[in-house]
Order: structure tokens, then sequence, then C-alpha cells
């Protein structure tokens, strides 16, 4: 850390992002973390090993509060994301997957919830966006007593490590995310932190989960056996149904039908006999079940006018590229 960084006064919220080659996506997540509303704030962007020109992009925004740091030799997601905390001065620790995207009040709507419960984190509602920012679906998250009721079963959290704040001295308590796990270091995180207190909430789409087709797929056998560590760890009976669920919906993105009835049929086999019913609809109509109609139109709605601020964005991310 430089003298600069050591001597100015500390932000009020870190935002740590990790990134290996994807510097267009990048790009468009620093923009929707620099444009967050009145809160001092710092970027810690986490180049792990990038053969793209991220760095250079990176120095070329010329914005003080952001500081760059990069790992010569990949760590992976989360080794990337410990060395970004290790990095952040703020007292909360917001996470920001690169290819995700959030609402210019997401911080400070968190902010202002956990001001009030005097909580020490924090997560809020998703929308999910195609690669070119296309609203895919989207529908209100969990209450705080829901998420901590399911997370032995799931992770109940939506929208992974780019939805959640948190405080920096409970992370420290519980300590930094697990560099073992590729597939579930989120959930794990969230089961410790849960064990030290609810979370808080804000029920509005406040981020935008980016889904790639594509690049899911091969992470599911990993996600599966990483279910078994945490079951252990923690003595919990994870819901395998669901996961199998999850895993054929993101067959159906990519394509992969007959991928998609095994899951189900798994599923079956764990005890949920709807999913005979999802697995002929695979069959005979997979884009209508693989795209997924939003829940609420009022929902994506809200969503769409920041979204929308943002594509504009990426264009010129793209185009400057």
């Amino acid at each position: 850390m430089s003298e600069a960084a050591r001597t100015a006064d500390p932000p009020v919220v870190s935002v740590v992002i990790p990134t290996r080659n994807r510097r267009q996506r990048l790009c468009v997540a620093l923009r929707s973390a620099l444009a967050q509303q009145a809160v001092a704030l710092e970027v810690v962007v986490v180049d792990d090993g990038s053969q793209d020109d991220t760095s250079e992009m990176v120095r070329g925004l010329a914005d003080a509060r952001v500081r760059l740091v990069r790992n010569e030799s990949p760590l992976g997601e989360s080794g990337a994301r410990n060395r970004g905390i290790a990095e952040a001065r703020g007292r909360w620790v917001a996470f920001l997957d690169d290819d995700d995207l959030w609402a210019p009040q997401k911080l400070t709507r968190q902010l202002q919830a956990l001001l009030r419960s005097g909580r020490d984190w924090a997560y809020c509602g998703e929308v999910m966006v195609d690669s070119d920012l296309r609203i895919l679906n989207g529908a209100s998250p969990p209450s705080p007593g829901e998420v901590m009721q399911s997370l032995e079963r799931h992770n109940s959290v939506p929208a992974g490590a780019s939805n959640v704040i948190v405080n920096s001295k409970l992370l420290s308590r519980v300590g930094w995310f697990d560099e073992a796990l590729k597939r579930t270091a989120d959930w794990d995180m969230w089961l410790r932190l849960a064990r030290m207190g609810p979370p808080d909430w804000v029920c509005s789409p406040l981020v935008a989960i980016c889904i790639h087709s594509g690049n899911m797929s091969r992470d599911m056998p990993v996600m599966f056996r990483e279910l078994d560590v945490l079951g252990r760890r923690y003595g919990i009976r994870v819901d395998r149904a669901r996961h199998y669920r999850w895993a054929a919906w993101t067959a159906l993105l990519e394509g992969q039908r007959w991928q998609a009835v095994r899951y189900y049929a798994r599923a079956v086999r764990e005890g949920d006999v709807r999913s005979l019913g999802r697995a002929a609809i695979a069959v005979t109509r997979p884009q209508f079940t693989a795209t997924r109609a939003p829940t609420s139109d009022t929902w994506t709605a809200e969503a769409r006018v920041w979204v929308n601020d943002l594509a504009v964005h990426y264009d010129q991310c793209v185009k400057s590229s």
C-alpha cells in the first residue's frame, strides 16, 4: 500500500473487485462502483494475473478512489478477493465481481439499513442479465428470516458475492474466503457470518448478475463435490435437489437440453417429483424453460432504468477496447 493510501482518511466502504482477463466487463463494473451515490469509498481492483490490458485500463481511469494490486501468478477468485480484503481500509467491505453491476444507490441504501438495525452484514435484490445486459428475470429476495432458515440447505443469499456488504471487523473475526472452494466459497462465508448474527436487507433490485452461457456447466461437478465438503464442515443437510434444478437451468442456457434432463432426473431421485414435468418441458420447450419470464414486471422495470444506463457505458467500453 502506498504512503498516500496509508495517510489519507479511510473510506467508509472498500469495494473489492477480483478480475482476470475481462477488461470490457470490468470497465462497466467499475463504472457502476464509482457511480455510487453519497458514500465515501475506495475500489480495490485485484488483477489476478491478467494477460490482457486490464491493468492499463484501470490505471487509465486516473481516479484517486481506485487502487490496483496485481498478482503476477493467479490465485483464483477467492485468493484474489482475499488479497483485496487485505488491502481494504474501509469500515465496511463490499464485494463486486468483474462482470456484475450495481445500481447507483446500492451501497447507500444498504448502509442506511445497517445503521437502523445495528447489524453487521446485508444483501439486497437482484436481476439476472445476459451478456448484452438484457434482463432475463428477477424477483424479490427472501427476507433475512427466510435466509437464516434456509441457509443450511442452500445458498439462500441471492446474487453471490456481488450482493453482500459486511463490517470489516466481523469479516476479520470469521475469517476470509476459503481458497480451496471454487464454486461454494461465498456460501461458506455466509454460513460463518450467519452464525455470528442475521443479515439485514434492502428489498429492491440493486444488483445485476451477468449469466454467461458456455462457462457455467464445466463448474457443476466441482460444485457437487463441494456440497459434500460443506455438509460435513457445518453438519448441515444440503438440498441437493435444488442444486440439481439449478444445474439443469444452466445447462438449458447453454443449449444442453439432454444434460438438463439428466440433472432433472437426479432431482427426481432426490425426491423432487415436480422435476419430471420440468424435464418434459426441457425436451419440448427448452427455450421457454431457459429464459424464464420475469416474476414481476414492476421489479424488472425498476432495475431496467439503471441497467440501461450502464448498457450505454458497456457499449463505450467495448468500442474503446
